[in-house]
């Protein structure tokens, strides 16, 4: 099974459990493009499942994937199409499907212009193309999938068991992170949004000055960046990682490293 990185991880998991339930006999291994990818997975399953990165999409490599690993099914999350690995499966005969998969038209159109050679039979190839819409199914039809594997299950994310405490998990820490102030919240930004927001989030506290700034940054290795952008724009941080000692009083931006 294949999730690149920590959201597919997450919307992989009842999957990998369900399977391991049904199935305790046969072995999974889970692959990831991402470090966090695979800090996700051994958090999640320890050594219930193995572990390794996905190889690069090149043939030798690919070939030499397969040669020690043996799948008997692949399982692949969204939209993570490699053709060599496709074609190694083919050429194996090892069933592939796509599960939670989505494609937009954008991405369809930048695939028949520029790989159509290369996607099409790749897509092709799939046994079975879980999609999240009919949009989705739809798109990946006309990227070459066959009707007759396509169908239209929803969002995997859907089914994730969440902790029966989670509310009240979320007050405490809403209360601990601010109290009664307003808090905007973006999280998964990328390079160059952070300058955007913090220019925004200036004018907004002006209408609003105890307005507190959740910032989540995508990439854990942007993490000090941001918090010197920051600190240069005047703004009081305090990192998730450093413990909630501070008072909200205190502190009129959060710079919130990774939370579990």
């Amino acid at each position: 099974m294949h999730a690149v990185s920590v959201g597919e991880v997450e919307a992989v998991a009842p999957l990998v459990r369900r399977l391991q339930a049904d199935h305790p006999d046969i072995p999974i291994l889970l692959t990831t493009t991402t470090p966090t990818g695979f800090d996700r997975v051994r958090s999640l399953f320890g050594d219930r499942v193995r572990h390794t990165y996905l190889p690069y999409d090149l043939p030798p490599v690919v070939g030499r994937f397969f040669r020690r690993t043996q799948p008997r099914l692949g399982i692949i999350m969204e939209t993570e199409l490699w053709p060599n690995l496709l074609a190694g499966a083919a050429r194996r005969n090892v069933p592939m499907c796509l599960v939670n998969a989505r494609l937009s038209e954008r991405s369809v159109r930048r695939y028949r212009r520029y790989l159509a050679r290369l996607m099409s039979p790749a897509v092709r190839s799939l046994c079975l193309v879980a999609a999240q819409s009919a949009e989705d199914a739809a798109h990946l039809q006309t990227l070459g999938a066959r009707p007759e594997v396509v169908h239209v299950v929803g969002n995997l994310k859907f089914d994730l068991q969440l902790p029966a405490e989670i509310s009240a998990d979320a007050a405490a820490l809403r209360s601990q992170l601010a109290g009664s102030r307003p808090v905007w919240i973006a999280a998964s930004t990328h390079q160059g949004e952070e300058e955007v927001l913090l220019s925004i989030f200036a004018r907004l506290r002006r209408i609003h000055p105890r307005l507190l700034l959740v910032l989540v940054p995508r990439h854990p290795e942007r993490f000090r960046r941001v918090e010197r952008l920051c600190e240069s724009n005047g703004l009081a941080t305090v990192c998730l990682s450093q413990g909630l000692h501070s008072t909200t009083d205190a502190d009129v931006f959060w710079s919130m490293q990774w939370v579990n």
